[in-house]
C-alpha cells in the first residue's frame, strides 16, 4: 500500500549568463540586458521587481568594472530565475574579497563621492551575500517577486 502523494507544483529554473568586458560600457550592457531578460521571462519593464534588479545589477557590474577590473578579464552577469524570485550574480576575478562588517555596509560621509552602491544592494535585495570562487569572487542578490491579490 502506498501512501497518498501531494500533488507539487512544477519548479522552473531558467538561467540567463553573459560574460561582460570589464568597461563602463559592459557595466551598461548589462543592466539593459536584465532588464530584457525579465521582460522576457515576464516581469516587464517599469514593475517594483524589474526596477530593483536593473538597479542592483547596475550597481553590482559598476563595482566589478571599477573595484574588481583584472586587465584581460571580463566580468559575468547570471541572472537565475526560481520559483518566488530572481537570483542576481555578478562575478569578477579579483582575487581580493571585501566582505560587510559584522554591522552590515557602511556607511560613507556626507561628503564621500563614492560608496553608496552597495547600500543600494543592501535596501533592494532581500538578501545578498559575497562567495569566493576560482578566481576572485561572487557577489549573489536576491528579489522576491512580491504576488499581489
Amino acid at each position: 500500500m502506498t501512501a497518498p502523494t501531494t500533488p507539487q507544483s512544477p519548479v522552473t529554473v531558467r538561467v540567463f549568463s553573459q560574460r561582460l568586458s570589464a568597461t563602463p560600457r559592459g557595466a551598461r550592457l548589462a543592466r539593459r540586458l536584465a532588464a530584457a531578460q525579465l521582460h522576457d521571462w515576464g516581469i516587464p519593464h517599469g514593475t517594483d521587481a524589474s526596477d530593483a534588479v536593473a538597479l542592483i545589477v547596475a550597481e553590482l557590474a559598476a563595482n566589478a568594472v571599477t573595484h574588481g577590473r583584472v586587465p584581460g578579464r571580463d566580468f559575468e552577469l547570471r541572472l537565475i530565475r526560481v520559483t518566488g524570485g530572481v537570483r542576481i550574480e555578478v562575478s569578477d576575478t579579483r582575487a581580493e574579497l571585501t566582505l560587510p562588517g559584522s554591522s552590515g555596509v557602511r556607511a560613507p560621509k556626507p561628503l564621500d563621492e563614492h560608496g553608496r552602491g552597495l547600500l543600494l544592494v543592501d535596501a533592494l535585495a532581500d538578501r545578498w551575500e559575497v562567495v569566493r570562487r576560482e578566481p576572485g569572487k561572487t557577489v549573489r542578490a536576491e528579489v522576491d517577486l512580491r504576488v499581489t491579490p
